[in-house]
């Protein structure tokens, strides 16, 4: 399989923080040389507890790759960790306990979140992602509001 991304890009490169977790978590189960890759042609995200602006719904592993594609203008991660895999074998489904660690490009701040991703396997492949964070390390490492907070 061939990959679509370069190991140095920002979130899901074979390299990153994000792969190297998803990719643990989804040991055994699904196959791929980088984050796209582990994704079904027509997989579909949906994004429960999220940021304003960002889609709830997205559909296709290429609408994906256009969400990513400027991740690394706004967050450079460092590090994944605190790992926790929930597993049934009979519905196929993974439930993910993660942590990311980085800097926002744009103020310097740290940027440490927590996630619940729910995933669906099918044919070895991400078939559907439930994905929850904890909006409010987003604000923070943004400095959103911009007013108003020490």
């Amino acid at each position: 399989m061939s990959r679509t991304v370069d190991d140095d890009t920002p979130l899901v490169g074979a390299n990153s923080p994000f792969f190297r977790i998803v990719k643990e978590g989804l040991d055994g189960l699904v196959d791929g040389e980088d984050y796209y890759d582990l994704l079904a042609e027509d997989v579909v995200f949906e994004f429960v507890i999220t940021v304003p602006g960002y889609p709830r719904r997205v559909e296709g592993r290429q609408a994906i790759v256009d969400l990513y594609s400027d991740y690394g203008d706004y967050v450079t991660l460092h590090g994944a960790d605190n790992l926790r895999v929930h597993r049934d074998p009979e519905t196929s489904v993974v439930v993910l306990e993660y942590e990311v660690h980085g800097t926002s490009v744009h103020t310097g701040r740290p940027y440490d979140n927590r996630f619940v991703s729910v995933v669906t396997v099918k044919d070895r492949k991400v078939a559907h992602w439930r994905d929850y964070l904890d909006p409010t390390a987003v604000f923070d490492a943004q400095g959103w509001p911009h007013s108003g907070r020490a």
